[in-house]
């Protein structure tokens, strides 16, 4: 398979894989209500194993083999992936997604930061940072009303306290940064190439999803048993239900590849920047296919967050040309026996 350093064929490939893997789980979770999230993302990670030892047999692609050390070293990220995956979800649970989605757009200047203070990482300059305003500003228009009102919770969850909503959303928030930040790193550290980080990534998320499902999804798998096998009443929906699941999945392997590819060619910040603009065409979809309401907020939060993307475009491409500049710089000379272009000096005649 051949493998490109253009961070924009990165970036378009992790955005098709995330829009398409968002639609449809968007589709299992929400129109068809299967309430059991853990078991579905289970099933992503072993679909998306099985295609890496599938095309490395038939020598498509060139992955590291499963080994205990490599293991070791990587299991750390898996376990952050999956701790952040938990602690959105019970965020979410407790909170507006408006609310939400103002601390998750914050996060990218969390890890803007952190990848500067940790990692030496491209400076935020008064461009990106107002960029990142934008895109704070964008989620905070499109849930004005809930915000406004002081509506911070999710509706049905008054009875526990805003500071366990809080907890899980700070959670959220680290455990995010920290997932961001390291799996740069890691990459680096461990020298895994794209379809290393794949498959090492997806095979050992599969234990840790399937004791979570176990343990959290009892009243979800008897809720699925009853409506879709005995006695059956959505039984006519189940078989595109498991279409659904599949091809979220099949996603669930693209997204996973251009992930790891878009993080390498890019940075953490750029990444979650990508991360945050896909919103945008999965919110349009909603508007058009999913019956979510269209507002004055939710139109203008659209808008202006695509400001924030281009405008986030331009800065990290100024910021390209002044490091190129910088490093075209002619370093002075103060040996009298050469030029200006470190050439021996012509004597006068």
């Amino acid at each position: 398979m051949v493998r490109t350093e253009s961070p924009v064929i990165a970036i378009l490939a992790y955005c098709g894989a995330s829009i398409t893997m968002t639609v449809f789980n968007k589709v299992v979770l929400s129109t068809y209500n299967f309430k059991m999230p853990f078991l579905v993302l289970a099933m992503q990670s072993i679909c998306t194993t099985l295609m890496v030892v599938l095309f490395g047999n038939f020598n498509l692609i060139t992955y590291r083999k499963y080994n205990s050390y490599d293991a070791k070293r990587w299991f750390p990220i898996s376990c952050a992936l999956v701790a952040m995956i938990y602690t959105g979800a019970k965020a979410l649970q407790y909170m507006a997604i408006p609310v939400f989605t103002v601390f998750k757009n914050l996060t990218i200047i969390l890890i803007a930061y952190g990848e500067l203070l940790f990692f030496k990482g491209s400076p935020v300059t008064t461009i990106i940072f107002g960029s990142f305003a934008l895109l704070v500003l964008s989620s905070v228009i499109s849930g004005w009303a809930d915000i406004s009102s002081g509506r911070v919770m999710k509706k049905g969850a008054d009875e526990v306290s805003i500071g366990v909503a809080y907890f899980w959303m700070l959670l959220n928030c680290l455990c995010t940064a920290f997932f961001s930040l390291s799996l740069r790193a890691k990459i680096k550290d461990v020298g895994f190439k794209d379809f290393d980080t794949v498959f090492f990534n997806n095979l050992l998320s599969i234990p840790v999803l399937l004791v979570l499902s176990l343990f959290f999804e009892g009243s979800g798998a008897a809720d699925t048993y009853v409506r879709f096998i005995n006695p059956g009443e959505e039984g006519d929906s189940f078989f595109w239900l498991m279409f659904a699941i599949t091809v979220s999945s099949v996603s669930a392997f693209a997204i996973s590849y251009a992930s790891s590819w878009c993080v390498r060619v890019t940075s953490s910040t750029t990444f979650s920047m990508v991360g945050a603009l896909n919103k945008l065409p999965i919110s349009v979809s909603g508007m058009m296919f999913f019956g979510d309401p269209i507002s004055f907020g939710s139109v203008s939060g659209v808008m202006i967050a695509f400001a924030g993307g281009i405008l986030y475009s331009y800065g990290k491409s100024e910021q390209a040309k002044a490091n190129a500049t910088q490093g075209m710089l002619p370093v002075p000379v103060t040996d009298r026996s050469v030029d200006s272009n470190g050439l021996p000096r012509k004597e006068d005649a």
